[in-house]
């Protein structure tokens, strides 16, 4: 896809969406990740600076202070109010509940933590929520349900990974975000690739095959992977969808 094609659609669509919404103001959890970055810059775009607020929300026991200092870099060099709010104390709350909790709720906690503090935000500014989410993770269920799936609008979920890159590049990002390794950082050491088990560039030559039931073009040594992305896809439909409605 022509990146340049793709910020003026996007930065068109964020314009037309506020405006429908009748709203002027977006707040979004900056990561210091690709994918938030690109989020940020196409908002500042769309509806100014003065008009974006990047909330910076590390877990100082898991996030890299490289990571905290290329987000604030970032902000800084786009002209946003941003905060760093740490999320230490708000999750030691959660380890005095009464019962056992296993590392997939430790780790959630987390993306629903920061969802909380976007939308407390959110409602005391009349803001709306920019979700970071791309394509990629979006068809591979690759986020937390309630955590960084709660958003009000999402700018790059019909990107793949690959496309968030090339936009990343065209508009400028700085290259410390293009270098890193992409990772969610709900634990130590956490790396998307390593947890999907495959390269995202891999992952977004198969995608685009098997969500259009061509996998007739699947390469021979692919098919088992494209077996596991389909599965992942089935498995992980529930986190795409509102939840169901039981009738009487």
């Amino acid at each position: 896809m022509n990146a340049a094609r793709i910020e003026k659609k996007l930065v068109a669509g964020i314009k037309s969406f506020f405006k429908k919404s009748g709203k002027t103001k977006a707040v979004l959890g900056l990561s210091g990740g690709i994918d938030s970055a690109v989020v940020l810059a196409l908002l500042v775009r769309a509806l100014g600076k003065d008009n974006v607020t990047a909330i910076l929300m590390p877990n100082t026991a898991i996030t890299k202070q490289q990571n905290i200092i290329d987000a604030e870099n970032l902000a800084t060099e786009l002209g946003v109010s941003h905060f760093v709010i740490e999320i230490d104390d708000f999750l030691r709350t959660f380890a005095e509940l009464p019962w056992a909790q296993n590392e997939t709720a430790k780790a959630n906690l987390n993306a629903r933590v920061r969802a909380l503090i976007l939308y407390n935000f959110s409602n005391s500014n009349n803001a709306l929520v920019a979700g970071t989410g791309n394509k990629s993770e979006l068809y591979m269920g690759y986020f937390t349900k309630y955590g960084d799936a709660a958003a009000d609008f999402f700018q790059i979920a019909d990107l793949y990974k690959k496309d968030v890159r090339a936009l990343a590049r065209y508009m400028g990002v700085p290259e410390e975000f293009l270098a890193k390794a992409p990772s969610a950082e709900l634990w130590v050491g956490q790396e998307d690739e390593k947890e999907m088990d495959m390269k995202y560039e891999v992952l977004d030559e198969l995608l685009p095959i098997i969500l259009k039931e061509k996998k007739g073009k699947i390469k021979t040594e692919h098919r088992k992977i494209a077996q596991r992305i389909s599965e992942t896809i089935k498995a992980t439909e529930h986190k795409r969808n509102l939840p169901p409605i039981l009738k009487i």
